[in-house]
């Protein structure tokens, strides 16, 4: 039998092998407020979060090596280049009860422009990431940047969240698949005359009953040319789905007004039009209880909608900002000043 391989067969024996050890950890770990630490004890549930959420504490670890199969580490290096000129996706790394890629939505870079790179999650069913805000336990994604000179990342792009959990715990975060869409910009002075390569280290905590920390070291080689980049026809949808699902900048003819009473928030909207379904989502942590029922009341212009305050709310806020998704998957970015006079009601 012949052992000759096709250039897939040879390029598959240089592939990335990750092992995922996981270990029931006796260490302290932080969460949510930075000056709140719990430990874990072995066999037996801790608590997560503000308001008692149980699961059990495991701490993940991901080993990465590479298998070079006789070929020293240079040439399996040379190899690679030369068998991916145009790398927009990235082998993808396993994450807790999921998988973790980096994606670019176009074919190479080009000094003086931006480009878009995505943190792509798919997740086990049932299995969940964080918001920006979590809402009552967990933490968002984390990104490490190592980028070339000439290259710097913008913000995450955090499309509109979900309400999840129970109805005494409630998290805002993804289920299934989600992109983050990463905003990047390549200065002018961006040099051609080899492949860009960016890296980045990712700390995730993927949760169900249990919450599981876990991190990724994804990296992606793209080409650096003079001309205008093309879009990746492979990465087309996924960019398209990702940008669906952020939320928009609200109407300039919306208008908002926020009335704040002893323990509550009331957000009155005039869109011109009855709105019967709507949820708010605030970025800032510790304002607006997450499990509370949000009471909409509609109106012939629009609506209006009862805010729990949060029993961690230990001053006064001049704004409140977040993401408010209505009916079909709209979404609108919102900041609101408190009102003085409903101010003065308190």
């Amino acid at each position: 039998m012949s052992d000759k391989l096709s250039p897939r067969g040879r390029l598959a024996k240089w592939n990335w092998l990750i092992d995922l050890g996981v270990a029931i950890s006796r260490e302290p770990i932080e969460r949510l407020a930075p000056s709140k630490k719990e430990t874990c004890r072995v066999g037996l549930p801790r608590q997560i979060g503000r308001n008692g959420r149980y699961g059990w504490c495991i701490q993940t670890e991901m080993l990465v090596r590479r298998a070079i199969f006789g070929f020293s580490p240079a040439l399996a290096l040379g190899f690679f280049l030369l068998t991916c000129a145009t790398c927009t996706r990235a082998e993808s790394a396993a994450i807790p009860h999921g998988t973790l890629e980096l994606v670019a939505e176009n074919q190479w870079i080009a000094a003086g422009h931006d480009f878009n790179l995505g943190l792509h999650f798919e997740l086990e069913s049932g299995w969940h990431i964080y918001w920006i805000n979590p809402g009552d336990s967990g933490e968002p994604p984390r990104v490490k940047w190592e980028l070339p000179a000439g290259v710097t990342a913008g913000a995450l792009q955090w499309p509109t969240p979900r309400r999840l959990g129970t109805p005494s715990i409630v998290d805002f975060g993804y289920q299934d698949a989600v992109t983050l869409i990463v905003p990047m910009h390549a200065k002018r002075n961006l040099g051609s005359e080899e492949p860009a390569k960016i890296a980045a280290q990712v700390k995730v905590l993927v949760c169900r009953e249990m919450c599981i920390p876990g991190s990724a070291q994804l990296s992606l080689v793209l080409p650096v040319k003079a001309e205008s980049p093309t879009p990746d026809a492979r990465t087309r949808n996924l960019f398209m789905a990702a940008r669906k699902s952020l939320p928009r900048p609200a109407p300039t003819n919306w208008k908002f007004n926020l009335d704040e009473e002893k323990d509550s928030f009331v957000l009155t909207a005039n869109v011109g039009h009855e709105i019967t379904q709507a949820n708010f989502f605030p970025i800032a942590e510790s304002q607006i209880s997450s499990a509370a029922a949000q009471k909409l009341a509609p109106s012939a212009a629009g609506f209006r909608l009862t805010l729990q305050k949060s029993d961690q709310l230990l001053k006064p806020i001049e704004r409140l900002k977040g993401v408010l998704a209505l009916a079909d998957g709209r979404a609108y970015l919102i900041d609101v000043p408190v009102s003085k006079t409903g101010a003065a009601k308190s």
